[in-house]
């Protein structure tokens, strides 16, 4: 497995969805930013949504929960269309069933950290996992200045993962641009979430391929 991209729709014009979808069509994901104005100051799109957005691409779609009780709602998503689904651990109460559920409907199961939550309490449930999302802004709104003091847990979760051989991703979502993305790729990080670096571009595709180039030249050297 090598770098993906995953530009969030969240930067994308949502009466547009469908042909912003097609904007990126070399990506390897669509970035579903779900959120509730609970868990997060921000309200976004839900179920309902992913389920048009699914039948309109054939990119697969993952979706961030950033939402109260994703042990409830988790599972749906799948149902839905959603071929990864990402819960946070800060919201869940039973990660290891939500994790198993997630994965018994067919997808991907991934746990998300906020900016100052540690990766290191959660060691012994990194084999019910696909993927880690580290939060690299604090989640709820788009377009965030990168926080570099993140890095140091993206190459600490590589540590990680490595110590108990798991062939886990580790997805970065916040801040992903040009001048970020080499930083995070050479800790360890390998799924980019890129939301108003690739939508403001005047060539979406384009800008795709630039960061995947720069992401690979990175954790190759």
């Amino acid at each position: 497995m090598g770098i993906q991209i995953a530009p969030s729709i969240l930067s994308a014009d949502f009466a547009r969805l469908a042909e912003e979808a097609a904007a990126v069509s070399n990506a390897d994901w669509l970035h579903v930013d779900v959120m509730d104005n609970h868990f997060v100051p921000n309200l976004t799109l839900g179920m309902p949504v992913v389920e048009s957005l699914a039948k309109a691409t054939d990119t697969p779609l993952d979706c961030h929960l950033m939402i109260e009780d994703p042990d409830r709602w988790a599972p749906g998503y799948v149902e839905a269309g959603a071929s990864s689904v990402t819960f946070h651990v800060e919201a869940c109460r039973a990660p290891i069933r939500t994790a198993r559920e997630i994965r018994a409907k067919g997808a991907r199961a991934a746990m998300a950290l906020k900016p100052a939550t540690a990766i290191e309490p959660y060691e012994d449930l990194l084999s019910e996992l696909d993927m880690i999302l580290i939060m690299t802004v604090e989640p709820g709104f788009g377009g965030q200045k990168f926080l570099e003091v993140c890095v140091p847990k993206i190459r600490r979760t590589r540590q990680l993962l490595d110590k108990h051989g798991l062939d886990l991703w580790i997805e970065i979502d916040g801040g992903v641009s040009a001048d970020t993305i080499e930083q995070c790729a050479e800790a360890g990080a390998d799924v980019f979430v890129a939301g108003s670096a690739v939508y403001a571009a005047d060539d979406p595709n384009a800008m795709v391929e630039q960061l995947r180039i720069l992401a690979d030249q990175a954790a190759a050297s």
